[in-house]
């Protein structure tokens, strides 16, 4: 082999070995790309609510039927009771010159005046009408006055017995309808009175 081709195989020798040399620093300094991280998991979606059911409907309100409204007056049969107790209701008796209801008086009264008031304040529209009484005695315009009391006295114990003042009318007649004409005191005492009259409604 000559010089010249000693010099090409040097040449190649050299060439080959500074390309191994860069490729091995090459490759020592570079350095591999760091892993890549795994995608975050993403939240899962909130599970969709059920829609809350509508309301129940309000009730109808329930109205209550009317009641009937109650008769003015009393008729058939409540009527001819009504009568009947006013009969047993014997007029009440007075003392000369007084309008204070003596004890047979409130006993006359007192009769059946509770079962007299359980029917009657049922007919808003029925009253009853007390007649004041006197004997002939005294002035007109005094017995006027007189008679009004003792309507007056008898009306307060019908309301206390539960017959609504409203359904009680009092007049006085005074001495202008005596039950008995005869000047004795036997007469006499019978005039001096509260009589009970039913008013019967307007035709």
């Amino acid at each position: 082999m000559n010089s010249a081709d000693k010099r090409i195989l040097i040449a190649i020798a050299a060439a080959t070995l500074l390309t191994a040399g860069c490729a091995k620093r090459q490759v020592a300094t570079t350095e591999p790309p760091p892993p890549s991280e795994p995608p975050a998991a993403e939240a899962p979606a909130p599970a969709a609510q059920p829609a809350p059911p509508p309301p129940a409907p309000a009730p109808a309100p329930v109205t209550a039927a009317p009641e009937p409204a109650p008769a003015a007056y009393p008729t058939g049969s409540t009527r001819a009771r009504i009568d009947q107790l006013l009969a047993s209701i014997e007029d009440a008796y007075f003392d000369y010159n007084q309008a204070t209801l003596r004890p047979d008086a409130v006993r006359a009264l007192q009769g059946d005046a509770t079962e007299l008031a359980d029917i009657v304040k049922n007919y808003p529209g029925f009253k009853l009408t007390i007649e004041g009484h006197c004997d002939e005695r005294g002035s007109a315009e005094y017995n006027i006055g007189l008679g009004a009391q003792r309507a007056a006295a008898a009306k307060e114990f019908l309301v206390r017995s539960g017959i609504p003042a409203a359904q009680l009318d009092t007049i006085s007649y005074g001495n202008e309808r005596p039950v008995c004409m005869e000047r004795t005191e036997a007469c006499w005492q019978r005039n001096r009175r509260v009589h009970f009259v039913p008013n019967d409604p307007p035709q």
